[in-house]
C-alpha cells in the first residue's frame, strides 16, 4: 500500500485486452525500456521481478509505475495500460484533492514532530541520556550498559517534549528516522498481536524502515510472515495505523487489490471505509522526511 497511492492490477494469464490502435506491434521486452509512453501518460518500468501480474502504481507525487512479469511485451503492457487510462486519470484526479506539497521540517527549538497522532515540539539539549518512550514512560533503552555509555541515543520525547542533541544537528532528520524506526517498531510490534490472531496467524514480524510514498508492504511466505511499514506511518493516530497494519496482513492472503482481498479486510476490519478515507485526508500532512534547505544537512 502506497501513502496515498493506488494500483491497478491484472492476471497476465487473464483475459486478452483490446490494443490502442496506435500501440507500437513489437515483441520487445517491456523491461529493455527505461519507461512506457501511452498517449499523454508516461510510465516508469519498475525493474525486473518474478510476479505474475501486471500492474500500474499512482504514487503520492503523481508520478506513474508500471511492474509486470518478465516476459510481458512493450505490446501487452500497451494494451494493459491502454484499458486502464480512464482508471488513471481518475485516480490523477483524486490526487489532485488529497496531495499537498511536500511537508518539510526545521531541526529548530520549538518544531513539531508528531508520534501516534499527537504533535510534540522539539527541544535541542547539551545531552541525552540512554532513554526511549514506552507507551507514555520513559524507560532505559534494551542494549547493553556499555553500548548505552559509549553510543546514547540522539533522541529522545521525554516530558511532552522531543529531545534532540544539539551535537547531532549535522544528521537530525537521520536521527529522528532511526528513533521512530528503534521506538515505534517496538510499538508496532506488539500492536499487530490481537490483527495477526484475527487471521489466523501466531506471529507476524514488522520491519520499520524507509518505503518512499508506501505506507507498507507485505507478500505472503512459506516460512514465517513478515510485513513492512513506512517509519511515518508512526506520525498517524492508532486507528490509522490499525488500518495500515490490517491492510498489510489482508495482503498475506491475498497479493493483489482483489475482490477476495478487500473481503479479507473487510472481516478484519469492519467499516474500514472511514479509515481509508481519513488516512487520505490526514496523510498528506505527514513528514515523509524532507527538511528546509537552510537546515538541509
Amino acid at each position: 500500500m502506497t501513502a496515498t497511492a493506488v494500483a491497478s492490477a491484472i492476471d497476465v494469464t487473464g483475459a486478452a485486452i483490446a490494443a490502442d490502435d496506435t500501440a507500437a506491434a513489437t515483441a520487445t521486452p517491456i523491461h529493455e525500456l527505461p519507461a512506457l509512453v501511452v498517449g499523454d501518460l508516461v510510465l516508469t518500468v519498475a525493474p525486473l521481478s518474478n510476479r505474475t501480474t501486471i500492474e500500474i502504481v499512482v504514487e503520492r507525487d503523481a508520478a506513474l509505475v508500471l511492474k509486470a512479469p518478465p516476459d510481458v511485451t512493450v505490446e501487452r503492457a500497451t494494451q494493459f495500460v491502454t484499458a486502464k487510462r480512464r482508471w488513471v486519470y481518475r485516480k490523477l484526479a483524486e490526487k489532485d484533492a488529497l496531495t499537498g506539497p511536500p511537508i518539510v521540517k526545521q531541526f529548530v527549538e520549538g518544531e513539531g514532530f508528531a508520534y501516534l497522532g499527537r504533535s510534540y515540539r522539539l527541544s535541542l539539549t547539551a545531552d541525552t541520556p540512554g532513554v526511549r518512550l514506552n507507551q507514555g514512560r520513559s524507560v532505559q533503552q534494551a542494549r547493553p550498559d556499555s553500548a548505552r555509555a559509549a553510543d546514547p541515543p540522539p533522541v529522545r520525547l521525554e516530558r511532552g517534549r522531543f529531545h534532540l542533541a544539539a551535537a547531532e544537528a549535522d544528521r537530525s532528520a537521520a536521527a529522528m528516522r532511526r528513533w521512530y524506526i528503534d521506538v515505534g517498531g517496538h510499538w508496532l510490534r506488539r500492536r499487530i498481536r490481537p490483527w495477526a490472531a484475527r487471521l489466523g496467524e501466531d506471529a507476524v514480524a514488522v520491519a520499520v524502515r524507509d518505503l518512499g510514498f508506501r505506507w507498507g508492504s507485505a507478500r505472503p511466505s512459506d516460512g514465517p510472515q513478515r510485513i513492512n511499514v513506512h517509519w511515518a506511518t508512526l506520525q498517524l493516530p492508532p486507528s490509522l495505523i490499525d488500518y495500515v497494519l490490517v491492510h498489510e496482513l489482508a495482503h498475506l492472503r491475498e497479493t493483489n487489490h482483489t475482490p477476495e482481498f478487500w473481503a479479507t479486510l473487510g472481516r478484519l476490519m469492519p467499516g474500514y471505509d472511514l479509515q481509508k478515507a481519513n488516512l487520505a485526508a490526514i496523510g498528506k500532512n505527514i513528514w515523509l522526511g524532507a527538511v528546509a534547505s537552510s537546515a538541509a544537512r
